[in-house]
């Protein structure tokens, strides 16, 4: 099965691997639609702790503030597809 990641998710992966220090996947492995959290075979198996690293990464990258209380983060945080999706829509111009 291919995965064709566009290049914002190309990019925001790279940046996963980067602020999370991930060793054992290349960027271009993550899935786009799969899982970053959870501890099953479908998923990246990220913790809440990467979470807040992943926000603190894209906030000085691509000045996108996500708060830690913000509704939204399940849905945010769902994919690499989703979270390059939320960036693109709110970096500013």
């Amino acid at each position: 099965m291919s995965n064709r990641l566009t290049a914002a998710e190309l990019e925001m992966a790279n940046l996963l691997v980067e602020a999370l220090n991930l060793e054992d996947i290349a960027a271009a492995e993550i899935p786009a639609e799969g899982y970053l959290f959870g501890h099953d075979e479908d998923s990246l198996g990220l913790d809440s702790i990467d979470a807040l690293e992943i926000a603190q990464a894209i906030a000085q990258r691509y000045q996108v503030q996500i708060r830690a209380d913000d509704e939204n983060n399940k849905a945010i945080f769902r994919s690499l597809r989703s979270l390059a999706e939320h960036v693109a829509a709110h970096r500013p111009v």
